[in-house]
């Protein structure tokens, strides 16, 4: 697992899995999460393009923090561009194949019925 030195983030032997699945329940999040696993490391304004939301920016930024806060997404600062990734290998390591369950889960399953 990869521990990061950033207090913003939690070390990968703190994150709990309802927080994690708690975070991934809002639509908004599950998509930017999936998006984010597919293109890889991104800049927050090309993810919001990229994830097709139509929601503020500063909405969009309050997502962001509660993935973070769970541990699912990791930023890192690059000027005045906040870079975001998926914790990809922690979250493999602590809850072995939920995230290829959320990325490998046809579409049609997301939607509410």
């Amino acid at each position: 697992m990869t521990e990061t030195n950033d207090d913003r983030h939690p070390p990968a032997a703190d994150l709990r899995l309802p927080t994690v699945l708690a975070a991934l329940a809002d639509p908004v999040r599950l998509v930017t999460v999936r998006v984010l696993a597919a293109v890889g490391e991104s800049p927050c304004t090309q993810l919001h393009h990229a994830a097709e939301l139509q929601i503020s920016r500063s909405t969009f930024s309050h997502h962001q923090r509660i993935l973070r806060e769970a541990g699912i997404l990791r930023e890192r600062i690059n000027g005045a561009r906040r870079i975001l990734s998926v914790r990809r290998e922690d979250l493999d390591a602590c809850f072995p194949g939920l995230m290829d369950a959320i990325l490998n889960t046809p579409d049609a399953f997301l939607a509410a019925p």
